[in-house]
């Protein structure tokens, strides 16, 4: 095991590697317990490292059979070798060959990171730091070689045998049952993008044309019987291709691309070069199985991994610091591409409500860390919401910035540049100050402050001269490690609503606002519009152009006129948010909610509205969750209270507007066979919105409606939807429901993980219980990442008032499964503890629990160093 309290690391100590590797030549002998590795590496003195420095190899938890220098066995008296590193103090040469052979254990690897063995299969996951686990290795993502990989296994256990880049060999082993398959990938990489896959699979074959002519062979490989749902995930990769060739001019670069669906992986999916691990719910689908959720979460996934092709393969990381150079880069890559496939509008909200919900709460909290963080102990902690999704809207911003010709030679000349090197966060954003001339060092700090900025912005209309001035302030809030912040470049797209409901013309003095864009980099600013005949109502930060928190001085009135007539889609759906946020938040520290009436007019405006399109309408009228609202109240919050408020204006609009959502779903009705297309998808999300506000009171005919459409829904989006419905409700008809659904799909993986993620998000008391019970049940294991995720994740993620009992019970039982789970799987672990990170936000009995249980964790000895950071970050 790993050294339990790592020392930490420091972005301003890098330096670069002493040793390089040329060329890796790769043997396995699989073996479900004993598998032997031999690894040739072919080493060199780095001239940029130190000079005369010894040869440092990482490990994890590994037995060295043989070690030999160009040939010559090494005896042991000539090098130090533990389960964690191997060090040569004198090597014979600047340059040599040097031969490792390890033994590790597949099955036995619970971790799921390195060799491991799952359902059967060998599967490899080597980011960031499993690749030492397979064999002693300079593990870094700064050293880059290329990979020959020979696989051998016996051919009735493993007769599939994947690797990366191209199969240039493959055949019998004489004389035995084993057979073999050489992989050479031609492109260097760092060990990270590793992989290795052998088992019993079945394949599913395509072929892609790329723009210059040449055919890629494509493969998606599953469990056998379940070929027919990994149609879409084809298709998903066929359309991401084309689209990077005409978006970014990117091309495929080998013969071949393989996809292998995996069912315990403690991640999404893995880009590693030519042969992606994914988890098989990124993959396999059907209308049965899949809600449209799932049909949208595989596009968005395979076209993630496949971009990572170029940012994040062909140009890596110099080192773990930089991780927001290809997964922020990715992320904003792979939301680009969905909105092209589907509603740009309704992507963007989607993609904020995720950005706020999950990165505004961690910049909030005490794991708040910059876009680069400066420092880390434990790197597997750093895969979070604000490297991925933070990161994503500063490359956005850039976008904005730059307008899109700007921003497409940046771009190109960042993969001109930089093809085939690990570059750093300076490379990539000189890349774009280089093409277009302007100078990005204060944008920069983007990537180097942590917290959520406040913008305060309010205006004034002058009717004699025709102007309106808009006062911005700007302030970003201390976080650990960072108490004082310099002003941000905010790019601020904006619009100017007159009375008519339409732009007026936006102007700086005689200067048109170029894209609608004003730049905000003062504490202090002001902005003179002029030419105006009336008082405009300002439409601020359009599309979510920054990622700031906007307080404004816009009143109820402003946003209902906005909710109404604003020419942009985010800032209509954003009016109607903040005016139900204002309620919800009064709501929950009173006890009692305001009078709706200014939201009850918008929401039947949006409803009635035939110019907006399903999928807007349901984001539109969907309210802001508990956690926007307790993340609004910042603190002494008090989840039932919240709780109460949400279900007291969620009452209130479903009996209000019963006939305008009885309308739409009588008009959502399916009229043919489902479609996964985005405009089926937003009249069924439309509908089922509707069916929630037509239950949520619990009425007869509610329940009944919600049962019907269990009962005879042909498709999972409507089946799982009616029974979210019924599980929030204590009916006789819930459990029947439950079980029905349960008998029904008991065989499938991943539809059970949607059974038990439902039971463990129902708002109440008896819900730990249940939670409890559900871990007895045959089909969880804490051995299957998703199954874990799907339960105890859900509850304490997703379940605010059970989790945060007042009794403190929900925060005690979290951290006992954290502690179980802990030496088994480490990184499941502490992204379990991460539910903890707003326990500060909670009044101060629940926050004494939550701390409680905390400190208990950490007092824990034998922690691993995933765990201990958590634990000690959340304390702090």
């Amino acid at each position: 095991m790993r050294d339990a309290e790592p020392k930490a690391i420091h972005l301003a100590d890098y330096r670069p590697p002493d040793w390089l590797v040329e060329k890796v030549d790769l043997d396995f002998a699989l073996h479900p317990s004993q598998t032997r590795v031999t690894a040739r590496l072919a080493l060199r003195r780095n001239p940029k490292g130190a000079a005369g420095a010894p040869v440092v190899l990482e490990g994890d938890d590994l037995t060295l059979v043989r070690l030999a220098i160009d040939g010559t066995p090494l005896a042991g008296s000539s090098f130090e070798a533990t389960g964690n590193r191997l060090t040569l103090a004198h090597p014979p040469a600047d340059a040599f060959l040097l031969e490792i052979e390890t033994l590790v254990d597949p099955t036995a690897n619970t971790q799921l990171m390195g060799l491991y063995r799952t359902s059967g299969n060998y599967c490899t996951q080597c980011e960031p730091e499993g690749f030492r686990r397979i064999t002693y290795y300079p593990d870094r993502p700064d050293v880059l070689s290329v990979f020959t990989t020979r696989i051998e296994a016996d051919k009735q256990e493993a007769p599939i045998l994947l690797g990366n880049g191209n199969l240039v060999e493959s055949g019998q082993v004489p004389g035995t049952s084993r057979h073999y398959a050489v992989w050479h990938d031609p492109w260097p990489k760092p060990s990270y993008l590793f992989a290795l896959v052998g088992g019993r699979l079945a394949k599913v074959a395509d072929s892609f044309v790329t723009a210059s002519g040449r055919k890629v062979e494509l493969g998606i490989y599953v469990e056998e019987g379940k070929e027919a749902r990994a149609g879409y995930a084809m298709d998903s990769l066929k359309r991401s291709m084309r689209w990077d060739e005409e978006a970014f001019g990117r091309e495929y670069d080998l013969d071949v691309f393989n996809i292998v669906a995996v069912s315990d992986f403690n991640m999404g999916a893995m880009e590693n070069k030519g042969l992606n691990v994914f988890n098989d719910k990124y993959v396999l689908a059907s209308p049965e199985t899949a809600t449209d959720a799932d049909y949208s979460g595989i596009e968005g996934v395979i076209a993630h991994e496949y971009f990572h092709n170029w940012t994040g393969n062909r140009i890596t990381c110099r080192d773990w610091f930089q991780l927001c150079l290809k997964e922020g880069l990715t992320v904003f890559r792979d939301q680009e591409f969905s909105s092209d496939q589907r509603s740009r509008p309704v992507k963007r909200i989607a993609d904020v409500r995720m950005l706020k919900a999950a990165q505004f709460t961690e910049d909030a909290g005490p794991l708040a860390h910059p876009v680069r963080p400066e420092t880390y102990r434990e790197i597997n902690n750093f895969y979070t919401a604000t490297v991925y999704e933070k990161g994503a809207e500063v490359v956005r911003m850039l976008k904005t910035l730059l307008g899109e010709e700007g921003f497409r030679k940046g771009m190109d000349l960042y993969f001109e540049r930089h093809d085939g090197e690990a570059a750093t966060i300076e490379d990539f954003v000189s890349s774009f100050a280089d093409a277009t001339g302007r100078d990005l060092s204060q944008f920069s700090l983007w990537y180097a402050q942590s917290g959520t900025p406040v913008l305060n912005v309010s205006g004034t209309y002058d009717e004699a001269a025709g102007t309106y001035r808009l006062d911005i302030s700007q302030s970003v809030p201390p976080t650990p490690g960072q108490p004082e912040k310099k002003p941000m470049v905010i790019p601020l797209a904006l619009g100017l609503v007159g009375p008519d409901g339409r732009d007026q013309p936006l102007m700086l003095g005689n200067t048109p606002v170029e894209r609608g864009v004003v730049e905000v980099k003062e504490a202090t600013q002001s902005f003179l519009f002029t030419g105006l005949d009336a008082r405009p109502v300002p439409s601020l930060n359009r599309g979510f152009s920054a990622p700031v928190n906007l307080v404004s001085d816009l009143t109820e009135a402003d946003r209902v006129f906005l909710a109404a007539h604003d020419a942009d889609p985010f800032n209509r759906f954003d009016a109607l948010q903040r005016i139900a946020l204002e309620l919800l938040k009064t709501g929950a520290r009173t006890g009692t909610l305001p009078a709706p009436d200014a939201l009850v007019t918008a929401a039947r405006a949006i409803l009635a509205d035939p110019a907006l399109d399903a999928a807007f309408k349901a984001q539109a009228l969907a309210l802001p969750g508990e956690g926007e609202v307790a993340r609004e109240l910042a603190r002494e919050v008090d989840p039932d209270a919240v709780f109460a408020a949400r279900k007291a204006l969620r009452v209130t609009l479903g009996t209000t507007l019963a006939e305008g959502f009885t309308a739409a779903y009588a008009a959502g009705a399916a009229s043919g066979a489902f479609s996964p297309d985005a405009a089926s998808a937003g009249r069924r999300a439309l509908r089922n919105l509707a069916l929630d506000y037509l239950a949520v009171t619990g009425s007869a005919d509610g329940i009944a409606r919600a049962k019907a459409q269990f009962e005879a829904a042909d498709n999972m989006t409507d089946r799982i939807t009616a029974l979210a419905v019924l599980a929030q409700h204590d009916v006789p008809e819930r459990e029947a429901a439950l079980d029905a659904f349960y008998r029904r799909f008991e065989r499938d993986a991943l539809v059970i993980d949607k059974w038990f993620t439902l039971q463990a998000q129902i708002a109440s008391p008896t819900t730990l219980d249940r939670v409890k019970d559900l871990m007895l049940h045959p089909a969880f294991s804490l051995a299957n990442p998703n199954r874990v995720r799907a339960l105890v994740g859900a509850f304490a993620a997703a379940n605010p008032t059970q989790f945060n009992r007042a009794d403190g019970e929900g925060h005690a039982f979290v951290a006992e499964v954290v502690l179980t789970l802990d030496s088994k799987n480490p990184q499941v672990a502490a992204r379990l503890l991460a539910s903890f990170k707003t326990f500060r936000q909670l009044e101060p009995a629940r926050r004494g629990h939550a701390e409680q249980a905390l400190r208990r964790i950490a007092e824990t000895p034998g922690l691993s160093p995933d765990v201990a950071d958590i634990a000690t970050r959340s304390l702090a």
